[in-house]
């Protein structure tokens, strides 16, 4: 048994600081339910004086307010009681789990649904416990009592009986304030990448969109070897070996490689004599999630599944111009006009082929996959810092909450 720290103790939740102390949620806060409707009764789009917060506007820390319906007037009366205020937090219990957060002024006193329960006259500093209720403390416990069944419920009398470790005061405001911080730099970046990826996006619109001397050409007249898919078989798959696409590798336009799965050697030669993606191609999903793009840049050597039609542009046309192409309006219409209406939804290889692509001189089209290129460049940087940020404040909280790592 490893040895306590010195100025450490032992408890029901690990070794924490000795002046810190252990206590069930119901010590510190009243937990009290949301309200349903009452039966017949519906929530409306035209905006009372009484907003409703369900399950599907919340998110991890906070609520959406774009989609937030509103209880009649007539209603009201009968859940009037049921309501959130800005100083208390709340929990999901129903469907999604353990979502937690606090609400936005502008929705102060806003009515809960009866899927979220509520943290109310909170006794110690309510941004630290928001943040510990974040922590895997708490959400590990939460997903260890899901209850079975079609609709997971997560009990009020459980809630209550969760274990808070508390800090004296004043680190828990320490606490508070510096994962708050880190939270408004992640925020920070967050609006970063969305307005850049809007100033991307009006780019494309402006350099994609067609000029009178640029040709009109299908995509079937402009590739050195036929539009094809991946084979229509099911390979065996191993541990390891020549990795192995399907669609669900195409993921915001480009190749993730997290997520893998593996093909025998002798089963890659079988699948190559159809196709064999290298530099340069563009893969396009076909099926399930058609309209998917994403071109080749890796020097890896893999294999692609039927779901995906491999498109390999002859020398004069720049891939990196049709990649983006793939990702302007007139031609995700198209994608959208040609795909059937099947449960999965299905593009025909004959119907790759009609789709039409307007072209500028190929000095033009490098040019202008080299703007976007770079634009797309800065906003991958920014997304890695972003996940950095995040992975940081995740180790801060686990520090942090739980004394290994003081602020004194």
């Amino acid at each position: 048994m490893s040895q306590v720290p010195t100025g450490y103790k032992q408890t029901e939740v690990g070794v924490i600081p000795e002046e810190w102390e252990v206590q069930e949620l119901e010590k510190i806060s009243e937990v009290k339910s949301g309200k349903r409707l009452p039966l017949g009764k519906f929530l409306i789009d035209k905006q009372t004086s009484h907003p409703y917060i369900r399950v599907t506007d919340m998110f991890y820390g906070g609520v959406k307010v774009e989609n937030i319906m509103f209880v009649p007037d007539d209603v009201y009366p009968a859940i009037k009681n049921y309501r959130i205020f800005k100083d208390e937090i709340f929990i999901s219990v129903a469907g999604t789990l353990g979502i937690v957060g606090k609400i936005p002024d502008i929705l102060d006193g806003a009515n809960l649904t009866e899927n979220a329960n509520k943290l109310a006259n909170i006794l110690c500093n309510r941004d630290y416990l928001l943040y510990f209720m974040m922590s895997s403390s708490i959400q590990g416990r939460i997903e260890a009592e899901r209850t079975l069944g079609a609709q997971p419920k997560l009990a009020l009398t459980r809630i209550r009986k969760f274990q808070i470790i508390l800090p004296t005061s004043h680190e828990q405001e320490a606490i508070a304030e510096v994962l708050s911080d880190a939270d408004a730099l992640i925020e920070a970046t967050e609006r970063l990448i969305a307005k850049k990826r809007l100033i991307k996006q009006g780019a494309m619109q402006h350099l994609i969109t067609p000029k009178p001397d640029w040709e009109v050409k299908k995509l079937g007249e402009i590739v050195k070897i036929p539009i094809t898919d991946g084979p229509h078989m099911t390979p065996k798959f191993l541990e390891n070996g020549v990795p192995f696409l399907s669609v669900n590798n195409l993921v915001d336009n480009k190749i993730n490689l997290g997520d893998l799965r593996y093909i025998s050697k002798e089963d890659d030669v079988i699948f190559s004599k159809k196709c064999k993606p290298k530099k340069g191609d563009l893969l396009l999903g076909k099926a399930a999630s058609v309209g998917k793009i994403a071109i080749v840049d890796t020097d890896l050597d893999f294999n692609i599944w039927s779901p995906i039609a491999l498109i390999r542009p002859k020398d004069e046309y720049a891939a990196y111009f049709i990649y983006y192409c793939f990702q302007y309006s007139d031609v995700i219409k198209q994608i959208e006009v040609l795909t059937n209406s099947s449960s999965q939804g299905n593009i025909g290889m004959g119907d790759i082929e009609k789709i039409y692509l307007k072209f500028p001189n190929f000095s033009e089209q490098t040019s202008i996959a080299f703007i976007l290129s770079d634009m797309d460049e800065e906003i991958s940087a920014l997304e890695a810092k972003l996940a950095k940020y995040r992975q940081i404040k995740e180790a801060m909280m686990q520090n942090l909450l739980t004394g290994k790592v003081r602020l004194v």
